[in-house]
């Protein structure tokens, strides 16, 4: 089982998870936040194409995550999966009945050697899910927009192998930003974005001998940097700044293995 990041920020966000069992390869798409194009491009530069998907998953309704996900289901006949109050949010779009699928939290996928394990979060969305997937024998654990933690996101986050992890501000960097009090406050708030330190708590309650990746995803160009954000997990779990990988909003994160 392996994972890149196609990019990750409020430019746009996708996800490639890939899990291999014999001569069978299943690969899913977590997000979708680029226009074709430019989805297309970044696929390329992983070795992929849109034909090399068997599904797709979009966690909430927002531009840099949804993108092409509509387009891209239609046009290469993948299954796609949101939660019914996205679909509702995107305003009910019609799709083939084949290719439309709602995920609930609490209610596993499967996705050829993939098992899905969809969970809710606090963003201001309509019914945002993260989302953690398993082969069986590796866990991912997808967690991204969201302002605060619960107690439910950290018991979906045990024992995984890999994490990528929400670190978008670093909140003095964000209350000394030029941004309107009112997107500020949006930002920091209970249902914004996850702060550094806020994303290093949730990496102490989750962190474990076997975790092999730690991801951090999402970072605001104006509000953070990714010397900040590896310095926060790192001192979370008692690693050297560098054993963080940052996934960038052009180059996104090559491929990790779980392996």
């Amino acid at each position: 089982m392996q994972f890149c990041s196609l990019g990750s920020g409020s430019s746009g966000n996708a996800l490639v998870v890939e899990a291999r069992s014999g001569a069978t390869t299943t690969r899913l798409l977590i997000d979708c936040g680029f226009s074709c194009k430019e989805l297309n491009l970044r696929l390329a530069k992983a070795g992929l194409a849109a034909d090399d998907l068997d599904a797709i998953f979009v966690t909430h309704e927002h531009g840099d995550h949804v993108g092409c996900a509509l387009a891209l289901s239609r046009q290469s006949h993948l299954p796609l999966w949101m939660s019914y109050g996205t679909w509702c949010a995107l305003g009910r779009p019609e799709l083939a009945e084949p290719l439309l699928h709602f995920a609930r939290d609490g209610e596993n996928i499967h996705v050829g050697d993939l098992e899905l394990s969809p969970y809710t979060v606090p963003h201001d969305a309509q019914e945002p899910l993260q989302l953690r997937c398993s082969d069986g024998a590796h866990r991912l654990g997808v967690l991204t927009d969201l302002g605060s933690s619960t107690m439910h996101l950290l018991a979906e986050l045990q024992r995984c192998d890999a994490l990528v992890l929400e670190c978008n501000h670093e909140r003095e960097l964000l209350w000394q930003s030029r941004y309107p009090d009112s997107l500020k406050a949006r930002i920091g708030g209970l249902y914004g974005h996850l702060a550094n330190d806020t994303a290093a708590q949730i990496l102490g309650h989750c962190h474990h001998t076997g975790l092999r990746h730690v991801v951090a995803a999402h970072l605001s160009e104006q509000n953070n940097t990714p010397a900040l954000a590896a310095s926060a997990l790192a001192a979370a779990c008692g690693a050297a700044p560098g054993d963080i990988v940052v996934a960038d909003p052009l180059l996104g994160v090559g491929w990790l293995s779980l392996s």
